[in-house]
């Protein structure tokens, strides 16, 4: 049964006071996601949350971390799989909890240790870390875990992917066995559902979208094209757009060469992948926010986590090795309700890639081939390029590359998800909480 009531953050038994601080950050009305996990996460039931990237899960899981905590000593744990991630979780937690002083660590690899073991000596509130660093502190002894309460694995089946898994049991072995756990990710595997079945107490799951659903408002093409001609067309498309635009390439190495080409023919770009430490790549990341740079060329470690407002289009220059990661990388325009748009470049060897993508997102992806008479027809400057080339080739006998033209996209056919909300906490049901700093806290 799907629930069609829409409802505001008032209407989910959050408190009046974390109310005010939405409320100053113009927030009113929850994302699917808020919607049925708040009140399920304020109970204290571990839960299973299944959402596609951008569709707010922080805020599913910040309000009753912070709500909750003010009920009761202890911590919170926020585990995520990149630094990225990491600084963004921390950020959002930081506006909404700031108000009542909450304090928070953030434990991610390539930053000087001593700052982090400056934030742990004063017992922060909530600790959001990844997997590497946070084992590092357990093993030097600077970091406990006995006093948490309320552990989220964000972007679960990230983790995994990146090979994770022990330093995750190793964490889940560490904690108390009387916590609230939360885990979120974008797709549902057997290693995720295992992960769950071992060590969350039964929880309530919640899927706001079918796996594989890709953003609403996202238009989604694929150019069939040769090794070749892969940079001619990513030119043409840089030119046919003219907003933010997000590059996938597929290893470090090609970031790197990409990005130094787009810069020797004068485009505003810059690079992100794990082999920059981590003030190069937030300097990257503030950059292609502000504007600075138009052009940012990224591996996959920039998929999920990366919260960058407007960003127009996200261009494939290669497929993703798993098709899942094709979600989170177009889950990267579109967001917040705004029109998106994705190109896909891939070579006529990859048609079996193209359908395991079209298998998971349950839609059949607008292919367009370099020669279609439509592709043409589009732009009739292309067309008489064509006719020149022809005349061209039956001249000289060779053939003659001709540059990219963009054509109309195709609109993306959304599947809306049907899932019961759960039970609301009883309105009668008030209390007054005491806040970190003292500060009293109305219901």
């Amino acid at each position: 049964m799907k629930n069609t009531n829409i409802l505001k953050f008032s209407e989910l038994g959050i408190s009046g006071s974390i109310l005010n601080v939405l409320q100053n950050l113009k927030l009113e009305t929850p994302t699917p996601i808020q919607h049925q996990a708040i009140p399920v996460a304020l109970t204290g039931q571990d839960l299973i949350g299944i959402a596609q990237t951008g569709t707010g899960k922080t805020l599913a899981f910040g309000i009753p971390i912070l709500q909750r905590l003010a009920l009761e000593k202890g911590q919170g744990l926020v585990v995520v799989p990149t630094r990225e991630l990491a600084i963004q979780v921390t950020e959002s937690l930081k506006k909404l909890g700031q108000t009542f002083g909450l304090r928070l660590a953030t434990l991610i690899g390539g930053e000087a240790i001593d700052r982090q073991l400056f934030l742990l000596r004063k017992k922060p509130h909530i600790i959001v870390a990844t997997p590497g660093r946070l084992i590092d502190h357990l093993k030097r002894k600077t970091v406990k875990l006995d006093q948490v309460k309320i552990l989220v694995l964000d972007e679960a089946d990230m983790m995994l992917d990146l090979g994770f898994a022990p330093q995750i049991e190793e964490i889940l072995k560490q904690l108390p066995k009387e916590r609230q756990t939360m885990l979120f990710s974008a797709t549902m595997p057997a290693s995720i559902a295992k992960l769950a079945a071992k060590y969350l107490k039964l929880p309530i799951s919640i899927e706001v979208s079918p796996q594989g659903t890709t953003v609403e408002k996202v238009e989604q093409e694929i150019f069939i094209v040769s090794s070749s001609e892969r940079f001619t067309y990513l030119e043409k498309i840089i030119k046919d757009h003219t907003g933010s635009i997000l590059v996938f390439v597929r290893t470090k190495h090609s970031v790197k060469e990409l990005t130094k080409k787009l810069i020797s023919l004068g485009h505003l770009a810059t690079e992100i992948h794990s082999n920059l430490s981590l003030s190069r790549r937030r300097t990257a990341l503030d950059s292609f926010k502000s504007g600075k740079a138009r052009i940012l060329v990224a591996t996959d470690v920039a998929a999920r986590g990366l919260d960058v407002n407007g960003i127009e289009l996200v261009v494939n220059y290669n497929l993703p090795d798993a098709s899942a990661d094709y979600v989170h990388r177009i889950g990267r325009t579109g967001r917040a309700g705004k029109i998106g748009k994705a190109i896909s470049l891939a070579t006529p060897d990859q048609l079996r890639d193209i359908k395991d993508i079209e298998r998971l997102i349950n839609k059949t992806l607008l292919k367009r081939e370099y020669a279609k008479s439509d592709y043409s027809s589009a732009r009739p400057q292309s067309r008489s390029f064509s006719n020149k080339r022809q005349n061209d080739r039956q001249t000289t006998g060779k053939r003659q590359t001709r540059p990219y033209t963009s054509s109309t996209a195709a609109k993306s056919t959304s599947h809306p998800s049907q899932h019961s909300r759960p039970t609301n906490p009883k309105p009668g049901n008030r209390s007054r909480h005491r806040f970190f700093n003292g500060r009293r806290l109305q219901a």
